[in-house]
């Protein structure tokens, strides 16, 4: 990724308030009060947020991001609520990590780059066991409207970075779907996710 779009990252999460606050994504919550805790990758972790949630849960949390103060903000909010996570800084083609080493991957606003998106998803499957489960909730590509309305809700300007339902069923053709579909619902993390929106939550089964 280019030095503009991490540092772009670096700058939002420099600041001493949480850009996207300290509480998990309701739908990442939901679904991991469903689950068994084992192995779980959170990909474009940021802040950290969502895998300290999950480590008070039992889970064993591994996350990356690209950028160095996002992880400097996970590791601190994991402090102050007596979990450790395995957080790695870089581009995901470059992390260490095996092929079905985990249980769960949760890929929550991970809007990558247009270019790598379905690239990233199809290299992260090979991460996930047989009968693990992704976790996905993403801006729709309808979601620009709601941009236009309010800046204030937040995600991706640029459509192709934005999501639809035949993309997630493309990119994880090898998955038992158990759910898949576009909501508006309201956001209020942080600063930077605040009004009505419209994402895509896709709950999916690795069947092979």
């Amino acid at each position: 990724m280019n030095e503009s779009w991490i540092d772009r990252w670096n700058e939002r999460y420099s600041k001493d308030e949480f850009a996207y606050g300290e509480q998990p994504n309701d739908y990442l919550k939901e679904q991991l009060g469903k689950l068994t805790p084992g192995s779980i990758l959170f990909p474009a972790e940021g802040e950290g947020r969502n895998a300290v949630y999950a480590a008070k849960l039992g889970w064993k949390v591994s996350a990356f991001d690209i950028s160095a103060e996002g992880q400097k903000k996970a590791f601190r909010l994991a402090e102050a609520n007596k979990v450790t996570i395995d957080y790695q800084v870089g581009d995901l083609q470059t992390l260490n990590y095996n092929p079905e080493q985990f249980d769960a991957i949760a890929l929550i606003y991970a809007h990558f780059p247009a270019d790598i998106k379905s690239l990233y998803h199809k290299t992260l499957d090979k991460y996930l066991r047989k009968n693990g489960v992704v976790i996905f909730e993403a801006f729709s590509k309808r979601h620009i409207e709601f941009i236009s309305k309010n800046e204030k809700v937040g995600g991706p300007k640029e459509i192709a970075m934005l999501f639809s339902m035949e993309e997630l069923r493309s990119d994880f053709v090898n998955y038992d779907i158990i759910e898949l579909a576009e909501k508006e619902i309201e956001l209020r993390e942080g600063q930077f996710h605040n009004g009505t929106g419209s994402v895509i939550r896709f709950l999916g089964r690795k069947n092979k």
